[in-house]
C-alpha cells in the first residue's frame, strides 16, 4: 500500500505536477485493535504514518492528507450486511448509530481536496467513523 502511495507522489513530485492536494485512505482499524484485521490494519497504519512524513517533506507545494473510514455501505462491506439485523448491529457499534455511506468519505474528501477551503491543513489522518475510534457507544 505505501509503496504504491510513495510511487504516484514522488512520480508527481519529481515531474513538476507536484502542487496541489493529495488524500490517501487507511482505516479505523488502524487507530482500535479488531480481531481478523491485522493484516489490513499494519497496511493502513503504514499509511497513516506515510501521510504524516509525506507532508512533512513535500509542503508547501503538496498537502497530503488521509481519510480512515470505518464500516461503510459500500461492496465490500454491503456481503455481510444482508440481513437487516447485521446492519443494525453493526452500525449500533459506532456513537453515532449507524453504518457510513461512500457519501461521508466524498464529502471530506473534497473539502481536503479544495485549497480554498482546506489550504492550511496538511499530514492529518481523519476519522469518518461515527466516532468509533475515540468514542464508546452509549448502551
Amino acid at each position: 500500500a505505501v509503496r504504491g502511495a510513495a510511487a504516484k507522489l514522488g512520480e508527481m513530485y519529481e515531474n513538476g505536477h507536484g502542487t496541489g492536494s493529495v488524500v490517501l485512505f487507511s482505516t479505523v482499524a488502524a487507530a482500535v485493535g479488531f480481531p481478523n484485521h491485522t493484516a489490513i490494519a499494519a497496511a493502513k497504519g503504514a499509511i497513516e504514518a506515510y501521510t504524516r512524513s509525506a507532508a512533512a517533506e513535500l509542503c508547501p507545494r503538496v498537502r497530503v492528507n488521509c481519510i480512515a473510514p470505518s464500516l461503510s455501505d459500500k461492496h465490500l462491506a454491503g456481503k455481510i450486511m444482508t440481513q437487516d439485523s447485521v446492519r443494525k448491529a453493526l452500525g449500533d457499534a459506532h456513537p453515532i448509530p449507524r453504518v457510513g455511506t461512500a457519501d461521508d468519505q466524498a464529502a471530506l474528501a473534497e473539502f481536503l481536496l479544495d485549497s480554498c477551503k482546506s489550504g492550511w491543513v496538511t499530514g492529518q489522518v481523519w476519522g469518518v467513523d461515527g466516532g468509533r475510534a475515540t468514542l464508546r457507544p452509549k448502551n
